[in-house]
């Protein structure tokens, strides 16, 4: 597939590995050395502010030019198709496990706070580290340049 969609899924791909490794690189080891009560209610609030756009249209909008990537590489198959495919589903990888890792625990600690932050950010962080490798790893596969 040529054009602006697997582009997009790239760079959003990218955009979204961004924003994770500084979870990784600065909020995570800031809130740690919080008190627990204290890096709760900020990760809550941290929480609450991303699941409203500009991050939701990306995060999501991702996942479905990833989708169409992969569909347009399957059914179009140039040179590049199975490093789009690759990056593609490293994405899309990255995704769910937000989905099922991620999004389950920051509704725990909403629910529970302060009692459960040392085993959520221990959890969180090496699912957040994952995520991000897998949305980098997306980016690359879907940008490489490719052959004229």
């Amino acid at each position: 597939m040529t054009g602006w969609v697997p582009v997009a899924a790239g760079v959003g791909s990218g955009l979204v590995g961004g924003f994770y490794v500084a979870f990784s690189a600065v909020v995570i080891p800031a809130l740690r050395r919080r008190p627990a009560e204290e890096a709760t209610a900020t990760m809550v609030a941290i929480n609450e502010a991303a699941v409203r756009a500009p991050f939701m249209v990306l995060f999501f909008g991702t996942a479905a030019a990833c989708g169409a990537t992969t569909v347009g590489a399957l059914t179009d198959p140039p040179t590049d198709s199975l490093l789009r495919v690759a990056g593609s589903a490293a994405y899309l990888a990255g995704w769910a496990s937000t989905m099922a890792v991620n999004v389950p625990l920051n509704n725990r600690l909403a629910r529970d706070g302060a009692v459960q932050w040392r085993d959520y950010q221990q959890s969180w962080a090496r699912a957040n580290h994952v995520r991000a490798l897998l949305s980098i790893a997306g980016a690359a596969g879907l940008l490489l340049p490719t052959r004229p």
